[in-house]
């Protein structure tokens, strides 16, 4: 079944929030934006697999045997605008992450899928295996108390805790970084990017062919699913953190740094030739080192930033079509790990929409 033609066919569960025609003022005095259409939105489970357990299911004395279990899916919520572009877009996220990194930003603004809902695009939001939503593990984990606010206060460069950058395209309100940390969500088993992007794969066989957007994390399942997928038309990273994947022999070294190496990851030459098909953007933020540092929350995205400029020229090299995009570089500062939804979220859109419609994917 694919979702999004029929969904753009028959304009099913039609819901218009109307609020007027044009901007209308908020309760502030600012121009609140204009009221936004949806033809049809709804959310499903995809992928994953299902164990069964050998023996008799008994009624009156219930057990595990007999019984089965379903697991390992992801979660998809979508809507669909009025009008819609062709291709949607599927957003993944990154580490300790749920499709809520794609919502509402902290402070409350509209995040890139209601962004990109404006732009027309169908918009498919992940919850990926073993997270959030789709927290079903066939794999047993332990989720355990583990205080960190401090560590991702750092790690996801807002600051150098307890002081924020200068710069920073974040909202310092208290109330802001409280729901920041709140959106922190735990695996519920052992992070797997083959199973994660097996039912990405799964997503885009009813979807049909789309954009994918991924962040952090996400960027090695990211890589996976253009390789296992006729479907994905294009990638856009923000912040790939690992994963990094190259033909054989092509391996750069590992890179030390005050956060721990990084080292690449092998894939077969036919594989890697599926990456150079498909035109890919990455996007890296601010207040970060290019230099190494002993300081371990900037020090970890300096290598990540070089070992993506050595990936993008070997994309390059092999026919690609791929650029890294480093934005203090191209005159826009401040941006945090969370690119997509710091206060210049709405230019960082600007910026993907243009690429969009460079390569006509739009």
């Amino acid at each position: 079944m694919n979702i999004n033609r029929i969904l753009m066919a028959t304009a099913v569960a039609m819901t218009t929030f109307v609020a007027g025609c044009a901007t209308q003022p908020d309760g502030g005095g600012n121009a609140a934006p204009a009221a936004l259409a949806i033809q049809a939105q709804g959310s499903f489970a995809v992928g994953g697999t299902v164990l069964q357990m050998p023996g008799r299911y008994d009624n009156n004395n219930p057990t595990s045997a007999g019984q089965s279990f379903h697991g390992d899916h992801l979660y998809a919520f979508y809507q669909v605008p009025l009008n819609p572009r062709p291709l949607p877009i599927v957003m993944l996220h990154g580490a300790f992450q749920s499709a809520r990194s794609w919502e509402s930003t902290s402070d409350g603004r509209e995040g890139f899928q209601t962004l990109f809902l404006r732009r027309g695009f169908p918009v498919y939001l992940v919850d990926q295996p073993r997270r959030g939503r789709a927290g079903s593990s066939t794999v047993a984990a332990s989720v355990v108390p583990a205080p960190n606010d401090q560590l991702f206060f750092d790690q996801f460069r807002i600051g150098k805790w307890p002081k924020y950058f200068d710069n920073v395209q974040f909202d310092r309100k208290p109330e802001t970084l409280d729901q920041f940390f709140r959106s922190v969500t735990p695996n519920t088993g052992p992070y797997d990017a083959g199973v994660i992007s097996d039912a990405i794969v799964a997503l885009m066989k009813q979807t049909g062919p789309a954009i994918l957007f991924t962040h952090s994390q996400g960027g090695g399942p990211g890589w996976l699913t253009a390789i296992k997928s006729p479907n994905v038309r294009a990638v856009v990273a923000f912040e790939p953190g690992s994963g990094f994947i190259f033909p054989p022999g092509e391996l750069p070294p590992a890179m030390p740094s005050a956060a721990g190496p990084l080292a690449p990851e092998a894939v077969s030459a036919e594989d890697f030739d599926k990456l150079t098909r498909i035109p890919i953007v990455i996007y890296y933020g601010d207040n970060f080192p290019t230099t190494p540092t002993a300081e371990r929350g900037q020090d970890n995205w300096r290598v990540r930033l070089a070992m993506a400029r050595i990936w993008v020229d070997t994309i390059n090299r092999h026919g690609g079509d791929a650029r890294l995009v480093h934005l203090p570089e191209a005159g826009i500062h401040g941006n945090t790990h969370f690119i997509m939804s710091d206060l210049n979220n709405v230019q960082i859109a600007g910026l993907v929409s243009a690429f969009l419609n460079q390569k006509k994917l739009d």
